[in-house]
This record gives C-alpha cells, structure tokens and sequence, in this order.
C-alpha cells in the first residue's frame, strides 16, 4: 500500500504547520530585510480598462433554472475573515459576534443567508462556510459555532499563522526574549489566508468536494453576500482572482484602489504612494475606485501559487508599542496577491456589497429605519432618495456598544438625515426624527435628554431640551 505522507497524522500535521509557519516568518523577515520591495514608478501607472475593472451592469443575468444554479453553487465556498477583537467597540471576544439588529451577530446573519436566504435551502446546494480564525478569536469561535450545529450548513475553523512579533531596536523575535505569552505573537494580516488555507488542510479538502472558488471577506462587512452574476461570470471567463471594487466617496480616500501596471492589474495602497502623489492618489478624479477587501479566488490557483512560493506580496511594516517595548508586525494584504493571478480581474459593483460595522456610529445606520433586515440581508430604506448614506459622528460617550445602547431609547428615524455630530453627555428618547444637517452638543457637565418623539431638522446647536 502507500506509504502515508509524514504530514497524515493529527500531531505530525500540526508539527508540520509550524514548521511551514515558521519558514513563512523566515521568508518574510529576510524579504523585509533584504530591502528589495518595488518602488512604483509613478509615470507607468494607468488606469484599468472596462476589460480589466468589469461593471457590474455589463454582467450577463446568471441562469433562472435551479440545476444550473445549484451547479454553480456547488463549485463555490464562503470564507470569512474572524481574526479580529471587538475591542475597538468595548467588547470582549471576536468581532463577530457582536449583536447587529433584531439579536442576531454578524455570524448569525452570515450563517442565515447561506443556509436560508439564498443558497442551501433554496437550490438544495451545499455551499460551505470557512472561518478563518486568529489565536486571539479561535477558542471563542469553536464553542460560538456549536450553536450552529443542527443547520443546514457545513462550517469549518482554523486559524491562520501566530508570527513572533519583532523587538524593532534588536531586530530579535520576541518570545526568544522571554516573552512566552500571547503577546509575545501577532497575526501577520489577512494576506495570510493563502498559505493558510493550504496549511491548515481546507484547500485540499475544499478541493476534494469539488470547489473552484471561494469568496472571501471580512465578517464584518454587511453588504459582502453571495452574488450569482459575479460567480457565474468568473466561472465562464475562468478568472483567477477577482477583486471587488466599488467608487470613491470623500469618506473613502484611503482606500487602496486598482491600477494597471506593466501590464498587469494590481492594489495600490496609499503606503506604497511617494509623498508628492498622495493628494493626487487621494483624489476622486483619478484614482475612483477602491478595495471592499470582497475577493473570489480560485481554489486551484491558490495551490499552484503557495505551491511555487509564488506570493511575495508588498509587506506592510506596523510599529506597535506593547507594555513600554516597540515591536514590529510584519503583515500582507490579501488585496495585494491580485498581480500574481492570471485573468485576474476587478470587479466594479454597487455600493451596497460595502456596509462594514467599524464603529457604533456604523451600528446606528444599520440598526435604523434607513435598512430593514430579511432572511439575513440588511437591505437599504428605498425611501431614502439620496443614494450615500448620512455621516455620523458620535462623541466618545458612544464609543462602546454598551454604552452606544444605553444612550438610545430607540434609534432615531434617520432616512433623511445628511449629517449627525453629537458630542457630550447626550441621551436620546425613543421615536426621534433627524432630518438635514443636525449637530447636537451638551455643554460640558449638563446631561442633555432629548424628549421621545422630537422631530430635529437642520439644527447647528441643541444646547437644551428646549
């Protein structure tokens, strides 16, 4: 018979992840060092044809009969991005699984609109879910997702790599200084998920069942939904790699956006623009579009490609300071393995596949009349004729979702509201309406209440409940 790999048993297969890991640390350390990163050349930078960055409306429909449908859905998997800490909202535990509306978590709706909303039950296919987890998010993720367990839906974890984070004047891994605990560690960013998945054995398996494709995107980006026209036309023009991209608002002028280059399509990032361009990549007349971080790869290429050692993507230095010592994480970008892909295209689409949940005053949006919640999709109010959504801006006070919630009797009506600053000590009551411009401010040391059912319309100062 044949003789078993030396990576086929549990134990030998997670000796031989850290070995791999350890030589992906290595190889990004030394590229690091090495100092060998491309330096763009601003003058050979064009802007992508409709070839390379499809509109989405130029899509053909994706075909009406189930058979057809379930077969393209059979080549396909999810991957969620489940690395990152709730911290920045005052929570403990992944991101996740924060309550987004009606009790349900990011995770809830993710699991929802798979099993129910459009896929499994509906085509009768069997679309898996990956989470690819960081150590700071795995062990909660594992006892979250039992809860899942009588679904109609197959979900599978692992954990991308723990990289020794480096002490940045010695130039030396942490944990070899005696930093043995998890802080010691980071997660070297989501262009991990490549080597990752292959590592972790879910290439393989994902393989094995069939899939071609997996769409990737961060768990807590609301708009990022299975989409039938996308995969029906990456599966029929075989591209290895797709890139969604939607147009720039003023809000997004840091986003990295897709350009071509030596004749290929690739992500420029704001860190790789030299100082006398940056006004000019932040502009919305050049540079329109941006990166939702919404990517669909093929799973065969993946292989080829971690295979070949094939993805040496731009390394995004990031200067931390931890417990009084300055470390430096190395990191990648998924974003960035696009140029290494063959046929690898953008894909320009509506707004509304981009609705990530940063900051509570993203929650407000998304827990208000301007969207309504179905079977796990957050679709947006079509009595808002203003095709951006208002910005908001809330105090310090709001900053944590226990306190955001406290603050709020009910959330106010805000279809037609354009702007929102609230800062100080501000309650709201329940059933307000914000319309225009409103800005309200609670002088320093006065709790300012806002009475159920106040209707606020283009108001600079709200000083008193008057």
């Amino acid at each position: 018979g044949r003789s078993l790999s030396p990576c086929q048993s549990d134990a030998s297969r997670r000796h031989c992840r850290i070995d791999k890991e350890k030589s992906g640390f290595i190889s990004l350390v030394s590229r690091y060092l090495s100092g060998n990163e491309e330096q763009i050349e601003w003058g050979k930078i064009h802007t992508p044809t409709d070839e390379v960055v499809v509109p989405y409306d130029t899509l053909a429909a994706p075909p009406e009969d189930l058979a057809a449908t379930k077969a393209l859905l059979d080549k396909l998997a999810v991957l969620k991005l489940n690395g990152g800490l709730g911290t920045t909202m005052g929570c403990t535990g992944p991101k996740s699984v924060i309550e987004v509306r009606n009790g349900f978590t990011f995770l809830d709706l993710i699991v929802v609109q798979i099993e129910v909303g459009s896929l499994n039950k509906k085509y009768g296919s069997n679309v898996p879910l990956l989470l690819m987890n960081s150590f700071n998010t795995h062990d909660d993720t594992l006892k979250i997702v039992e809860k899942y367990a009588n679904s109609n839906i197959q979900i599978h974890t692992f954990n991308q790599s723990q990289y020794p984070r480096v002490v940045a004047d010695e130039f030396l891994p942490w944990p070899s200084k005696g930093k043995t605990d998890k802080d010691g560690w980071y997660p070297p960013g989501h262009g991990d998920i490549f080597p990752s998945l292959m590592n972790s054995g879910k290439l393989d398996l994902l393989l094995s069942q069939g899939k071609e494709y997996v769409f990737i995107a961060n768990s807590d980006n609301l708009g990022a939904i299975v989409d039938m026209k996308i995969l029906n036309h990456l599966i029929h023009k075989q591209n290895e790699y797709c890139m969604e991209v939607t147009p720039k608002t003023l809000a997004d002028v840091k986003g990295g956006t897709l350009i071509s280059y030596e004749g290929r399509v690739q992500l420029l990032e704001i860190a790789q623009v030299p100082d006398a361009h940056v006004n000019e990549f932040k502009s919305i007349e050049k540079f329109k579009i941006f990166n939702t971080n919404n990517l669909w790869v093929s799973l065969k290429a993946i292989k080829r490609l971690v295979e070949a050692d094939a993805l040496k993507m731009e390394i995004i230095p990031n200067p931390k300071e931890v417990e009084g010592v300055k470390v430096l994480q190395l990191e990648t970008a998924a974003g960035a393995a696009i140029r290494f892909f063959d046929h690898a295209i953008g894909m320009n689409v509506p707004r509304s596949r981009f609705l990530p949940v940063k900051a509570t005053s993203d929650l407000q949006l998304v827990q208000s009349d301007l969207y309504t919640l179905v079977d796990g999709f957050v679709t947006r109010n079509a009595a808002r004729t203003n095709p951006s959504n208002p910005s908001i801006e809330l105090g310090p006070e709001f900053k944590k979702v226990g306190c955001f919630l406290g603050r709020f009797k009910s959330i106010p009506s805000i279809v037609e509201l354009d702007s929102l600053k609230v800062s100080g000590d501000v309650w709201f009551g329940s059933g307000i309406v914000l319309k225009g411009k409103v800005t309200i401010t609670a002088k320093p040391g006065v709790k300012l209440e806002i009475p159920d059912g106040k209707v606020i319309e283009n108001k600079v100062s709200f000083q008193d409940a008057c």
